[in-house]
């Protein structure tokens, strides 16, 4: 039937001659996926880092018309998968007019379309109903009842309608009547009390309904989608077996496998204005280290694994490294500058409030936990772009960050302050022998901006390889010689034979 018809068909008799055919729900996801699959079109756009994985097993339940149940921990887009199966249906669906469970007008289920058809026939009223209107989405809370989710007796509708209660009409339809014909979606199942989820039962193997003891069935055709958290089968509550029994496919999610793909997802979803990214430019090494810091995260001493480390950390640190150069731009009053390191110290905020604590972790405090997972991040990437300092603790080799060392071993100090203008940061990185050259030697034809940024990680690097050490000060952090921090020092001195090349 062509798209648009949905336009002129206002009746039962003009939807039986256009050659209109009644199926299920499942059929119709099927159909639709078949047809996308051979024209070779996207499926579950946006939906980075699945397409060997997760997807192809959606592929595989929905071919075999099965109820799913999308499994892993937060923040793995469970609930962005079930709401953009929506694109699988048809663009419009028939349904009686008046009705409340989406009736198909050549098989009717409710009592009132039912009714409707038998008194008007092929003069009976068809409306036409979008498939955005096609999807239900519960989140699964203890409070959630039977009635909610299937119905019970509505004594207003009773006394308005001048009926018994023994009447099926006076029956008030929950949610999962009402998504017949549709994709219905219930997140966080093991928080459903056990109760509730034994009223689904029949609905998923039998396709049909009980409302306290009204003897009528009726036969739904329901594509269902659950979500679940593995944790939740421990410590909040459990999926009774019964029920687990009857959803066809258990599908797994995982978190990014690479850090470009982590790189791609919050880029994706990160709220940055325009205004902003035309102020700060961000390194691709910056975007980096904000994807390696939920790297660290899911396999830190200090995070609960279980719980999970959610796509949402990176996104909001992300957003609040940028603000945090943004910030400082703005107090300087400088039209453009660049991500630093010590924006880093913004960041933070959006890591605290990501992770849960094991026991150890909550010793050490969420912020101290935050800084220790930016130092790994920090010491993983270091190779990257630098040699391992570890492989010049042997005599006899020629330590390129030797020179840098040496002047902190001297007794020298740097302090980089979190909010500093361009010229005090950059006045601060070049006097440190050994600096500069080490960065160019490694790193050809870099911005200034890009090379001061090298020449802060190298920096931090050494600290986390513990050539040097690192204190945190009132505004900033102070990089020391890891033996006389412990005895003080001179102030830091320029180095007048720094060169004033094209990079300042």
């Amino acid at each position: 039937m062509p798209a648009n018809d949905h336009q002129n068909i206002k009746t039962l008799g003009q939807l039986k001659a256009s050659g209109y055919q009644a199926r299920s729900i499942k059929e119709e996801l099927r159909e639709n996926l078949i047809e996308k699959m051979k024209n070779r079109e996207s499926l579950f756009s946006g939906i980075l880092g699945y397409e060997k994985t997760v997807i192809p097993d959606i592929e595989r339940a929905i071919l075999s018309r099965h109820n799913v149940i999308l499994l892993g921990l937060r923040g793995q887009a469970k609930t962005r998968i079930a709401r953009q199966m929506v694109d699988l249906l048809d663009e419009y669906m028939p349904v009686v007019g008046g009705s409340e469970l989406n009736d198909d007008p050549l098989n009717p289920i409710s009592r009132l379309a039912t009714d409707l058809i038998a008194e008007k026939g092929d003069e009976t009223p068809i409306e036409w109903v979008h498939r955005e209107q096609r999807y239900a989405e519960k989140l699964a809370t203890p409070d959630v009842s039977v009635a909610d989710l299937i119905g019970d007796s509505d004594p207003i509708k009773a006394a308005n309608l001048r009926l018994p209660y023994s009447d099926e009409r006076v029956i008030h339809f929950g949610l999962v009547p009402r998504s017949h014909r549709s994709i219905f979606v219930i997140n966080e199942l093991p928080d459903l009390q056990a109760r509730i989820q034994v009223a689904l039962f029949n609905i998923l193997q039998e396709g049909d309904i009980q409302i306290r003891g009204f003897k009528l069935r009726i036969p739904l055709d329901i594509q269902f989608v659950f979500t679940a958290n593995p944790e939740d089968y421990t410590n909040r509550g459990s999926i009774v077996t019964p029920l687990k029994d009857r959803i066809e496919s258990q599908i797994l999610t995982h978190y990014p496998k690479t850090i470009e793909t982590a790189k791609a997802i919050t880029a994706q979803e990160a709220r940055v204005l325009d205004a902003q990214t035309r102020r700060v430019d961000i390194q691709d090494l910056s975007s980096s280290l904000v994807e390696q810091i939920a790297f660290e995260a899911r396999s830190s001493e200090y995070v609960d694994a279980r719980s999970g480390v959610s796509a949402r950390l990176t996104i909001s640190a992300y957003e609040n490294l940028v603000s945090a150069a943004e910030r400082r731009a703005l107090l300087f009053g400088e039209e453009k500058t660049a991500v630093r390191i010590s924006d880093f110290w913004g960041v933070i905020p959006a890591i605290t409030g990501k992770i849960e604590l094991v026991y150890e972790g909550e010793q050490e405090g969420p912020a101290k936990v935050a800084q220790i997972l930016i130092g790994k991040a920090v010491r993983s990437m270091f190779s990257q772009y630098f040699p391992n300092p570890e492989q010049f603790k042997k005599e006899g080799q020629v330590n390129p960050y030797q020179k840098i060392i040496n002047w902190f071993g001297e007794g020298n100090a740097l302090d980089l302050v979190n909010d500093c203008s361009a010229a005090d940061y950059r006045n601060a990185l070049v006097k440190v022998p050994g600096l500069h050259e080490l960065v160019k030697s490694y790193h050809k034809d870099l911005d200034a901006d890009t090379h001061l940024f090298l020449m802060e990680f190298a920096l931090h690097g050494l600290a986390e390889y513990s050539f040097l050490s690192k204190h945190l000060i009132d505004d900033g952090l102070q990089f020391r010689d890891l033996l006389s921090s412990m005895f003080g020092g001179g102030e830091p001195e320029v180095d007048d034979e720094f060169p004033d090349d094209d990079y300042y």
